[in-house]
Formats: structure tokens, sequence, C-alpha cells
């Protein structure tokens, strides 16, 4: 019997023209590939290639396995396609479910990246407040930040990530006019649904009581970007924006930790899986970022 191995190799010096080259497409070493391609000669009694000083050339016999060979690649790609199923390709539809920030100030170049990968993943970001409900199938894919593991429901799957640390954020201008000696104290800007959390109340600046509401991240971060007030940020936003600071004495917060969620069978996915194992490694690098640890000290 023909061992599907030896075809390979056959294949791989077929297509690359010599020996050498086919062991570096198969990551293998040169006796390898000769070792395969006699035993292959062997089983059918012939040979399959003469050796030129330009490289290997097929013989007739060769010409003949190296159709049929052909064929047999085509049906195995074929089995393997029907076996684990169209979900089992890097090829469809991948929504993924996560707050604006996160997509906005961490992520984007990842998914980018991802993207570039695999350019035959269609990807649906959605980055909204609203929680995408993964049993229903509105998302594949959840990034969310987790405050108790309790609170999961028991019919997700979880990877765990890296805890997520927020902190009170001025303006550098406004900070810097402060320690001169500014007689008018910053607002609070607060998101309106949200207001102002207890752990934010006991720092050293001390805000005007009457607060300035917006109704979403990014006006909230251009308004302190303005000089208008303090605010509070996650870290990975805060400390990376260059006109920011955080506000002197106060500690950090921690928010939660992040979770990457999926459901069911949808995880089993191969485009799925890609994609969790690649944002994990990413998110694992962030880290110190996301903890509050990147700053070298202001």
């Amino acid at each position: 019997m023909i061992d599907w191995d030896d075809v390979r190799y056959f294949l791989a010096v077929a297509r690359a023209g010599s020996v050498r080259a086919a062991a570096e497409r198969l990551g293998v070493n040169h006796a390898t590939v000769l070792r395969r391609i006699a035993q292959l000669e062997q089983r059918l009694g012939a040979q399959m290639f003469e050796k030129l000083p330009s490289g290997y050339r097929l013989t007739t016999a060769g010409e003949e396995v190296l159709e049929l060979a052909n064929q047999m690649e085509a049906s195995s790609h074929q089995l393997e396609t029907r076996v684990f199923g169209r979900d089992q390709s890097v090829r469809g539809r991948l929504r993924v479910t996560l707050a604006p920030p996160l997509a906005t100030h961490l992520l984007m170049s990842d998914f980018a990246d991802f993207a570039r990968l695999h350019p035959d993943i269609e990807m649906d970001i959605i980055s909204s407040g609203e929680l995408a409900n993964l049993t229903n199938r509105e998302a594949d894919v959840a990034i969310r930040v987790v405050y108790e593991r309790k609170t999961l429901p028991l019919n997700l799957h979880g990877l765990k990530g890296p805890e997520v640390f927020g902190g009170v954020y001025i303006s550098r201008d406004r900070l810097a006019a402060r320690q001169a000696g500014a007689p008018d104290p910053p607002r609070w800007i607060v998101i309106s649904a949200h207001g102002v959390p207890d752990w934010a109340s006991a720092g050293e600046v001390a805000a005007a009581g009457v607060p300035f509401r917006v109704t979403d991240a990014g006006a909230q971060i251009a308004a302190v970007r303005q000089g208008l007030g303090i605010t509070t940020l996650p870290c990975f936003v805060g400390d990376a924006d260059p006109l920011l600071a955080r506000a002197p004495g106060v500690d950090l917060h921690l928010y939660g930790t992040l979770w990457l969620l999926t459901q069911g069978e949808t995880r089993k996915t191969k485009r799925v899986r890609l994609f969790t194992e690649f944002i994990s490694a990413r998110l694992a690098a962030y880290a110190p970022l996301l903890a509050g640890l990147s700053l070298s000290g202001d």
C-alpha cells in the first residue's frame, strides 16, 4: 500500500525541483526527503526522478505518478473539507463584540493584523455598550471586562485575560496650571449614565460641584484634553494619551478581568479558535498597560 506521506514528499520535490528546496518547504532535513522518495520508488518499482546538475527532473513514470498524486491531494483536501465542514475553514464571517474603548484604544491594530493574516475571514467588529447575546448568535466572540467570574453565564466558554485597572486623569496643561496656583477648580467630566464613582473622589485635585456630562467615551476624552476637568479612564486609555496625566493622590481601581467568551459549537470552529488564540496572546502582551504599570513615572 502506498503511504500518503511518501506521496506528499514526492509532490514537494516535483514542485520545488530539488530535494533541498522541498526539505525547506516541508520543514524536514535533506535525508528524510531522500528516504521518502526511495520508499515510494521501491513500492512502485519505478524511478521517479532523474538527478541533473540543475536539479531533479521527473522521469516518464514520475510524470504519470504526478498526475495521480495531484488527484490524491485534491481528494484529500475535499475529504478534509467535508469531514470538518465549512466552519472548519478560515473563510466566512466572524463577529466580535466589545466595548468601544477596547476597540478604539487597544485592539483595532490587532484586529487589522489578524485580518491581514486571514484575508478570507469577513470580520464584523461590533463596538457597543450593549451586551450582544452569544447564545442567540448575535456575535461569535465577546471581549468583556468582568468583575466577578461567577457572573459569567454557565453556557459560555471563557478564556481569561489580564486584569484591567482605571485611574483619574487630567490634561497635562490643566495639571501644570493647578500646580502653579490656578484658582478655578476643575469639573468632573462624566458619562451621563455613570456619575463619579466613590473610589475616584479621594484625590488631591479638588473638583467643582458642577459636573460636565457627555454621552460617550469619545466626548469624555475630548473634554478632558481641553482642560475642562478630570475624569475616570481605563489606564490603557489614559496612560497612552500624551495630553493626559494621572491626577495626583488617587490609587488605581480594579475594573475587572478581561475575558474572551464564546458559546457552544461556535467556539470549535477554526476561525473562532484562530482568533481567540491570536487575541489572547496580544492581550497577554498588553498586561502591564492594562494594569497601569506601563508608566515610568510622571
